[in-house]
């Protein structure tokens, strides 16, 4: 008779509850390789063709900085003996001055939060928002549970199928302004 019951009272609750809660939800994957999007996307070719030649420039100051300070190191070392040791410790300091602003310069720039880091970001971070939007879109609008990164490494295998790489990079090339033909 307990069984009966039991029996009765899960036919019960199962009857009351909608379908879809008595089937696991469907999931639909995707994956996108980010470091092919980058390479091939042509705002990101110009993006980093921009910071190359600004990180070029920032280079070449660094590299006359280090030159001027080999010659100061050269000229300390040649007329050491000619020179009195008050202008010793004068040519001394300047150097020192020198390599302390070689330095602050390097970090400015090159440092973690530098100038170097931060244009970087500034060109990058459009172009990141603008790639996931497109993601975002072609998720929603196929209904993709959950899109995966294959850049960063954590897919270990996956059917072509659900590489949606070139669809992301079909939509990015249709948002490109038109350039006309002369």
């Amino acid at each position: 008779m307990r069984k009966v019951s039991c029996l009765v009272l899960i036919c019960f609750v199962l009857s009351h509850l909608p379908l879809s809660a008595l089937r696991a939800e469907e999931v639909k994957l995707g994956y996108v390789d980010t470091v092919k999007i980058f390479a091939e996307f042509k705002e990101t070719v110009e993006a980093e063709t921009t910071y190359k030649m600004e990180v070029d420039s920032w280079k070449k100051k660094a590299s006359e900085m280090e030159a001027n300070l080999a010659t100061m190191r050269e000229e300390i070392q040649s007329q050491s003996l000619m020179l009195s040791e008050e202008k010793q410790a004068e040519k001394k300091l300047q150097f020192d001055q020198k390599l302390k602003e070689y330095n602050q310069y390097m970090a400015d720039v090159f440092g973690d939060n530098g100038q170097a880091a931060k244009r970087n970001k500034e060109l990058t971070q459009p172009i990141v928002e603008k790639i996931n939007a497109v993601i975002a879109r072609i998720a929603e609008a196929d209904g993709y549970t959950v899109i995966f990164d294959a850049a960063q490494g954590n897919i270990v295998y996956a059917k072509k199928a659900l590489d949606l790489t070139e669809r992301v990079m079909q939509e990015l090339e249709k948002q490109m302004p038109k350039n006309p033909t002369p």
